[in-house]
């Protein structure tokens, strides 16, 4: 896969090529990043190497990075080996750090990027700089939180931005370490399309057995570059061990990826696939349906519960709707109580919005009809 950097701004490609960064979780020690730069250059692929010189860690006692001190450590094996360098800033005092230290390019957090506070920090520090900036998507899958911290540097003067997708938190567990919600990714792009796009595979597998399917599933979304953490010993790795590529197959890794065109894409599908997705089309069409009859039935709920007096939200009928409906799926033999879970609230949500536009839409001579025994 040829995926030199040779586009105007640092992180976009001519077309074909993709942008790829990679490194280690945390930067451990001057051997630990002299040995990735060494075989990162080697591959001849690799335009960037990311370490984590500060560590947000969920609890205390975890491994926090080294602090400045690894800062020459990265810089100094970047330049011996003609690799930039990248590193997560989370407050302004570590930006300031970073850049003096001579950090080609920074980047924010998930955890940085839900708190629109510690953006505008941040922005307001790099204010007339010319850096590079990566920003990853928020814990949380909302989109506002994600364009509006690309938005916040951009205000400030930084033009050579790029969106990083890491995945989304979920309560729910699963084979992966973060959902990736492709949908809002492509919903980044559709709303910034000037903004290249990166996949972080590694966060959203949290496992190096499902990081190639990730990446291949970015590069077929059109992603427009992969940033990836290697180790050269994962299993003694400091931080996130298990998500980390072994370096020594780094370079057949990526040769392994495919940059494929639409053409080739749609060309490379067998005929039954596409059958079997043709039937899956048609039983979406009778489910979008089956629950605009469901929509249709909530004006007259709103009428009778603004008639009555009665509070739009109805815990009890919600737990009954919960309970049943999981019932439902366990006597299928084929649902899961997650996904049955996860449908519901979605369809219960927007049925209230409904019902609240309905109880507001009704003309307050109809209600006092109702009130006196007309309706």
């Amino acid at each position: 896969m040829d995926m030199i950097n040779d586009a105007k701004g640092f992180f976009d490609c001519a077309p074909g090529r993709v942008f790829v960064g990679a490194g280690p979780c945390g930067a451990e020690s001057p051997e630990q990043l002299e040995q990735s730069a060494a075989a990162l250059a080697a591959t001849g692929q690799v335009r960037l190497m990311r370490a984590g010189i500060w560590k947000p860690r969920t609890r205390p006692g975890s491994f926090e990075g080294l602090g400045i001190p690894a800062l020459g450590w990265l810089v100094e094996a970047g330049k011996r080996h003609g690799l930039a360098t990248a590193t997560e800033v989370a407050t302004a005092e570590h930006a300031e750090a970073a850049l003096k230290a001579g950090v080609d390019v920074l980047w924010l957090g998930a955890r940085t990027t839900v708190n629109p506070f510690y953006v505008q920090e941040i922005a307001e520090a790099l204010r007339g700089v010319k850096v590079p900036v990566m920003v990853k998507n928020p814990v949380h899958p909302e989109l506002p939180l994600w364009l509006g911290a690309i938005e916040r540097l951009h205000s400030v003067g930084l033009e050579d931005l790029a969106a990083v997708h890491r995945g989304f938190y979920s309560a729910s567990a699963g084979v992966l370490r973060n959902e990736p919600k492709w949908e809002l990714a492509v919903a980044l792009r559709e709303k910034m399309p000037e903004i290249p796009l990166l996949c972080d595979p590694s966060h959203i597998a949290g496992d190096r057995r499902w990081v190639t399917e990730i990446a291949q599933t970015a590069l077929d979304l059109r992603y427009d570059g992969l940033l990836v953490e290697v180790h050269p010993r994962p299993e003694s790795a400091l931080s996130d061990g298990g998500q980390q590529w072994p370096l020594a197959d780094f370079g057949r890794w990526l040769e392994a990826l495919q940059v494929r065109s639409d053409e080739r894409v749609l060309a490379e599908l067998p005929a039954d696939l596409l059958e079997v997705r043709t039937a899956i089309d048609a039983i979406d069409r009778g489910l979008v349906a089956l629950i605009a009859q469901r929509f249709a039935l909530l004006e007259p709920i709103a009428q009778v519960k603004k008639r009555e007096g009665l509070a739009l939200f109805q815990l009890d009928r919600w737990m009954e709707i919960v309970r049943t409906r999981k019932e439902w799926g366990e006597a299928s033999g084929a649902l899961p109580e997650a996904l049955l879970q996860e449908l519901f609230e979605v369809i219960h949500k927007h049925g209230l919005l409904e019902q609240v536009n309905a109880w507001r839409s009704l003309p307050p001579e109809s209600l006092n009809r109702c009130a006196e025994g007309g309706c």
